[in-house]
């Protein structure tokens, strides 16, 4: 398996496909899944032509369970490594949930040159909790409430989550894939419990206002009105306004997980709105 070191030590497993001439795309997976989860994507992206680069965030799925960093400012900086080690250059970021903090994050701060696009999917930004300064926002209870499930039996909560609004299979008439539920267990369970519940605090009270407003290259905003996860009028439209260059693209009744469960929509119709060949 191929890792990088980070400055701490950490070690941050990653894949890395396709021709080292070709655009890299790094993908950003979500609480609290890993690489895996963008093997469709990866695929689909590879066959376009691009390099294509997924890593499991620190704690999570292969990489090193770490007492400490799960947070955002750790997060994106474990990014910043492994572009380093890697050597990446005109770069497309693709975040989903959480992931697409960890991409606000990273591309703000990143070196010029280094990223030329980014993609949020049903991503985190601009914040979730409800607060004064965010009344539309997720009250702390419910968060509470994920904390104390995972805390209390992690291999049944890491079940109802696919099984019910993380795929929209909660929702009447929806068709319930087993394999999508059993793959996200599986992701899930391979990671670390205390990662599992700090990642909590970092993807629902972590502020990305003054990172979107830093951000110079063009952004591509995906995300669903039914995402029951990450709530959209809290979240998409929202970022687009602080944004110096987003483009908001809209699904109506897709779920949270929509690259997983659509694939055939997501994959081809996003592509031309972001790519840009070199």
């Amino acid at each position: 398996m191929t890792y990088i070191i980070t400055k701490d030590g950490t070690r941050i497993f990653y894949k890395d496909w396709g021709s080292r001439d070709a655009q890299p795309i790094v993908f950003h997976h979500g609480w609290p899944l890993s690489a895996d989860d963008w093997d469709n994507q990866m695929m689909f992206f590879l066959a376009e032509g691009y390099r294509v680069i997924a890593h499991d965030r620190r704690g999570h799925g292969r990489s090193d369970q770490t007492d400490d960093g799960n947070e955002m400012d750790t997060y994106a900086a474990d990014v910043a490594d492994l572009v380093m080690a890697l050597d990446l250059k005109n770069a497309i970021h693709i975040g989903h949930s959480t992931g697409g903090g960890e991409v606000t994050r990273y591309v703000a701060r990143a070196e010029l040159g280094r990223v030329a696009k980014a993609v949020l999917v049903d991503a985190v930004p601009p914040v979730m909790v409800k607060k004064e300064s965010n009344p539309g926002g997720t009250p702390i209870e419910v968060f509470d409430g994920f904390r104390a499930a995972l805390a209390a039996n992690r291999a049944q909560f890491y079940l109802d989550i696919p099984s019910g609004p993380f795929y929209g299979f909660d929702r009447p008439g929806a068709k319930v894939s087993e394999a999508l539920i059993r793959n996200w267990w599986r992701q899930s369970m391979m990671g670390s419990v205390k990662a599992g519940y700090e990642c909590i605090k970092a993807f629902s009270e972590t502020d990305f206002t003054e990172n979107l407003k830093a951000i110079d290259v063009p952004v591509l905003v995906i995300h669903s009105e039914d995402d029951q996860i990450v709530p959209y009028a809290d979240s998409a439209p929202l970022t687009v306004k602080l944004l110096k260059n987003g483009t908001l693209k809209t699904y109506k009744d897709l779920p949270h997980g929509l690259f997983q469960t659509h694939p055939e929509i997501v994959n081809p119709e996003s592509l031309p709105s972001f790519a840009v060949r070199t």
